[in-house]
């Protein structure tokens, strides 16, 4: 589902306070990295990750890599920090998904 602007607005209110659970660093974008991501966004649905001063990698590629390969969605970017959402597989772990569903 592609998020549309009143979901997003909704989202990044969600994230305003989170802090960034994953870093983006010397050892780059992996797959195992994404899979971490992955799991750690099932349970959630919501996180933010940053990149280190010292990753390799820019927001654009981050992001590209991300969106790419996966159903993963970004919502924000801000500086050198992503705001990422993707729908839980598990029913019982949907609470903002389903808020967003009906906005």
């Amino acid at each position: 589902m592609e998020l549309r602007g009143k979901q997003k607005r909704y989202l990044r209110a969600q994230a305003h306070s989170l802090r960034p659970m994953f870093s983006v660093g010397k050892e780059g974008l992996s797959q195992n990295w994404l899979d971490q991501l992955s799991g750690a966004l099932d349970k959630r649905e919501l996180i933010k990750i940053n990149i280190l001063q010292n990753a390799d990698v820019d927001i654009d590629t981050v992001r590209q890599f991300i969106e790419s390969k996966t159903n993963i969605q970004v919502v924000q970017t801000i500086g050198r920090v992503l705001v990422l959402f993707m729908v839980s597989a598990d029913e019982s772990k949907r609470h903002l998904s389903q808020v967003v569903s009906e906005i």
